[in-house]
């Protein structure tokens, strides 16, 4: 069969469909598509081979920081595209940008230069030196685990403790046989932590005799330092007040990482040897095995009342997202039972929920 040879056939112009350009302009982008073209050659009805051009995306900035104050961000919502400005924790700069995006849902902060975005909830981040309140999980060999609320259990090493017989006293085996007479699972321990390991763990002591054991009030778990309506670090952690209506003397216990214990006040034996005249250093000498007691003392109806309306004050304040420190629960604690009295209730009514927590926090906030 023989074979026929046909001419070849000229390539179609890229801009075929454009007839009113002129001669020079077509030599200029024919050369244009050479050089594009990166030496390969254009089919008939293939796709021109030019380098799709990259299509920025605009990102709509926010007012300036200083108008971000109380605001609250998303994750993906810009805070600025002002260069002036560096990335915090909780944010991140959007490639090919200078924009400063929230990663986290939060309320953006702002120190010197630096924005940063404090999320609405999330894990209490130990520092060293903050107050906390944690229970005891696990009982090890020399030590125990506690949970504080973050992102892992805190150590309480044995010798991080006062032990009955004097603080500078050597552990031995005979006390890590009765590890668990000091404080065992379930219990409650106000600590203070000593050190921080690269992880994020914690260690914690209670050396003073401020810390230890927990009894004779009612644990309460709010947001702590992750952000948001909490406990935050102030002057004053521990402080004892007087309640009303005949409830005598209360303990309250703000932990950073925003566990809160209330309880009744009970005479230290530190207090005890001050008002005997004696020591301190010879009253932790003669520390007896009571500190580490679990067993509740007799608690009035009326301290019980006056604790569980301290309660329902810090409630209502987290609720209501305020801050809980010792000014806000006084001042809150003072309207509660200012409230009481005009019910009809009387001072038995210990309720702050719904509208008459609403109510207490537009007392304390003048709104």
């Amino acid at each position: 069969m023989p074979i026929t040879i046909l001419p070849p056939r000229s390539s179609r112009p890229i801009n075929s469909n454009n007839n009113s350009r002129l001669p020079q302009e077509d030599a200029s982008s024919s050369e244009e598509s050479d050089s594009d073209s990166g030496g390969g050659v254009d089919l008939d009805g293939d796709v021109p081979m030019r380098p799709r051009q990259q299509v920025r995306t605009t990102f709509q900035a926010r007012p300036p920081p200083r108008d971000l104050a109380s605001a609250v961000v998303t994750p993906g919502e810009v805070i600025t595209d002002d260069p002036q400005w560096m990335r915090g924790h909780g944010t991140y700069v959007a490639p090919q940008t200078t924009a400063i995006v929230s990663s986290v849902a939060g309320t953006v902060t702002r120190t010197n230069k630096l924005l940063s975005v404090r999320p609405l909830r999330a894990r209490y981040t130990p520092e060293v030196g903050d107050l906390v309140v944690g229970r005891v999980v696990e009982v090890q060999a020399r030590r125990w685990r506690v949970d504080v609320g973050s992102t892992q259990l805190a150590a309480l090493p044995l010798s991080a403790i006062n032990l009955p017989g004097g603080i500078l006293r050597k552990r031995t085996e005979t006390d890590e046989l009765q590890i668990r007479t000091f404080f065992a699972e379930g219990d409650l321990v106000v600590a203070e932590v000593q050190q921080l390991f690269g992880d994020g763990g914690a260690v914690l002591h209670t050396r003073s005799l401020k810390y230890g054991k927990l009894r004779n009030g009612v644990f309460v778990a709010v947001s702590g330092m992750g952000g948001g309506g909490g406990v935050v670090r102030s002057r004053r952690q521990v402080w004892t007040m007087d309640a009303a209506n005949g409830g005598g003397q209360v303990d309250v216990v703000l932990g950073v990482n925003g566990y809160v214990w209330i309880s009744k006040h009970v005479e230290t034996p530190e207090a005890e040897a001050t008002a005997a005249g004696g020591s301190i250093t010879n009253m932790e000498e003669s520390l007896s095995a009571t500190v580490y007691s679990s067993q509740n003392d007799r608690i009035e109806v009326e301290t019980m009342r006056e604790i569980a309306r301290l309660r329902g004050v810090v409630m209502a304040l987290v609720e209501n997202g305020l801050r809980v420190d010792e000014e806000m629960v006084i001042k809150g604690y003072h309207e509660a039972v200012e409230m009481a009295m005009v019910s009809p209730e009387g001072p038995d009514d210990i309720y702050l929920g719904g509208e008459k927590g609403q109510q207490l926090a537009a007392a304390l906030t003048g709104a």
